[in-house]
């Protein structure tokens, strides 16, 4: 299965909606390249939204990282959107979330962009905290 990506906009913030997979080979290759065409052209304000991405390699996590450093060199950023459970754990486990900045609703990542406005941010330490609950049961 490739790799989708649809564009859309929002307030200027460029929404890339993703289904499939990230993995090395021609989809992580995809989304690379995207990235790059999208900050040569100066659209340097990025939302992926990953719901329906069912699963990311190691070679996928780099292609987050690089299209992040890219789009951040350009004067812009990356936000993810509505990772699965399984993605969420990937970057917890990697410290990734460290960096990115998550989301669980659109209107938060979008309103991320925009100083002044209300933000509600992905909650890394309870979800951290629901996983080793789980992990006793």
């Amino acid at each position: 299965m490739g790799l989708e990506i649809r564009q859309r906009e929002r307030e200027g913030i460029l929404i890339l909606d993703l289904k499939g997979r990230i993995t090395a080979g021609e989809e992580a290759a995809h989304l690379r390249e995207t990235l790059r065409a999208l900050a040569a052209e100066g659209k340097t304000r990025v939302i992926l939204n990953l719901e329906d991405v069912d699963y990311i390699d190691s070679t996928g996590l780099g292609t987050l990282v690089m299209g992040f450093t890219t789009l951040r060199k350009a004067g812009g950023s990356l936000k993810l959107l509505r990772l699965s459970r399984r993605n969420i754990e990937l970057l917890v486990f990697t410290k990734l979330e460290t960096v990115f900045e998550i989301f669980d609703d659109e209107l938060d990542a979008l309103n991320s962009f925009f100083p002044g406005r209300a933000v509600r941010r992905f909650d890394i330490l309870s979800f951290v905290q629901q996983m080793e609950r789980e992990g006793r049961e």
